[in-house]
C-alpha cells in the first residue's frame, strides 16, 4: 500500500494579518487568502485526487472548496481537523494576551503541548483528535492521492507525531505558511515519509524568512499563534 496525502494549510485571513489568536474563531479567508488558494488549486488541477477533506472552519473549508473545484471534487468536512482552541485568548492580539494573562502566556510559551489557557485545549488534545482522522483517511484510500486542508497548529502537531519530533517543540521547530503544501507518503498507517514541506511556490517566488510568527525560542522579540 502507498497513500499520498497532500496536507494543506488554509490561506491567509484578516485576523492572521493582525496577529490575533483565532484558533476556534470561524473567520473567513481574506482576498489574499483566496488568491493563494486559487493558485494552489491551479497547481493541483491535474492531480488525480480521490478526495478532499477539510476542517469545517470557514477559512479551511473555503480553501478546500477552491482546491477541490479545480480538481473536480467536493470537499468533505471533518471536525477532527479543526484548529486548536485558545479559549479566552481568542480574538485577542498576542500583545494583549501577554499583558493581560502573563502567567498563562508564560506557561503556554514553555509547553504548549500539555498546557492550555483557560477554556482552551492543549496540543495533546488536538493531536488526539486529528491523528485518528489521518489514520482513517490512509486506510480508506490505499494507493490513492488525497488532499487534507487543516490549520497551522494542527498540521504541525500531526507532523511532529508522524516524523518523531518532540511535540513540545512544535512551535519552535516547524512553520507553516498560508496555503502551503506538504506531501506525505504512507506505506501503512504508522510509516510516513515527508516528501515536500511548507511549499508556497504556487504563489510566491521565494519562501518567507521565519521570524515574526515563530515562538520566542526562535526570536525573543516575536511569537506566534
Amino acid at each position: 500500500m502507498s497513500t499520498r496525502i497532500l496536507l494543506i494549510r488554509h490561506g491567509a485571513t484578516v485576523l492572521s494579518a493582525e496577529d490575533r489568536f483565532a484558533g476556534s474563531t470561524d473567520v473567513e479567508l481574506s482576498d489574499e487568502g483566496r488568491r493563494q488558494a486559487r493558485c494552489l488549486g491551479e497547481r493541483l488541477a491535474d492531480q488525480a485526487l480521490a478526495a478532499v477533506y477539510a476542517s469545517p472552519l470557514r477559512r479551511a473549508f473555503e480553501t478546500a472548496t477552491l482546491v477541490a473545484t479545480a480538481c473536480r471534487r467536493e470537499p468533505i468536512a471533518d471536525a477532527g481537523l479543526r484548529e486548536i482552541d485558545h479559549g479566552r485568548w481568542e480574538g485577542r492580539t498576542r500583545a494583549e494576551v501577554e499583558a493581560r494573562f502573563p502567567e498563562e502566556y508564560a506557561a503556554w510559551e514553555e509547553d504548549p503541548y500539555t498546557f492550555a489557557p483557560e477554556g482552551g485545549e492543549p496540543g495533546l488534545a488536538v493531536m488526539a483528535r486529528a491523528l485518528p482522522v489521518i489514520r482513517r483517511i490512509v486506510l480508506q484510500h490505499p494507493d490513492q492521492t488525497v488532499a487534507v486542508v487543516s490549520h497551522k497548529a494542527t498540521i504541525r502537531l500531526v507532523l511532529s507525531s508522524l516524523l518523531g519530533i518532540d511535540a513540545r517543540g512544535y512551535r519552535d521547530r516547524l512553520d507553516q505558511a498560508p496555503a502551503c503544501l506538504n506531501i506525505l507518503e504512507f506505506k501503512d498507517v504508522v510509516r510516513a515519509r515527508l516528501m515536500l514541506y511548507n511549499d508556497v511556490s504556487h504563489y510566491a517566488a521565494h519562501p518567507a524568512r521565519p521570524g515574526a510568527k515563530l515562538s520566542k525560542w526562535w526570536d525573543p522579540s516575536a511569537d506566534d499563534r
